[in-house]
């Protein structure tokens, strides 16, 4: 018997590591090209080592991590964390993207209250539709 680590395709590497809710989701992301694997795009079967980097696009933002441990069962939020290792210069980047995203909020705050079917009517006037 091996010691080596049985290989998991990308698609469930990520649904395990909770990148992506669903498999479907994640296998989708694959065929959009979103996840790169050592700098090439990847595909759903595409085989996932550890060692390996990738470059994964979500609504979360844009991760850069490496590999460290293969599994493709789902595990909790905890044990997930510990199946890579996100890079430093990744981390900031999202910190980053994340502070521009609260100041935008900050200058353009969400309006208090849904528009009443008035103020609907002179939205569509003002956007020269009615």
């Amino acid at each position: 018997m091996s010691s080596l680590p049985i290989p998991v395709r990308i698609d469930k590497w990520l649904w395990a590591a909770r990148f992506f809710k669903t498999r479907a989701l994640a296998s989708r992301a694959c065929d959009l090209g979103r996840i790169q694997a050592n700098g090439i795009q990847a595909k759903p079967a595409r085989e996932v080592h550890p060692g390996d980097r990738l470059r994964i696009e979500n609504e979360g933002g844009i991760f850069e991590i490496e590999v460290s441990a293969v599994s493709e069962v789902r595990g909790p939020a905890v044990v997930a964390q510990t199946l890579y290792a996100e890079t430093e210069a990744s981390r900031e980047a999202r910190a980053k993207l994340a502070e521009e995203r609260k100041a935008m909020q900050q200058m353009f705050p969400l309006p208090e209250r849904r528009p009443s079917k008035r103020d609907r009517r002179r939205i569509i006037q003002f956007r020269g539709r009615g």
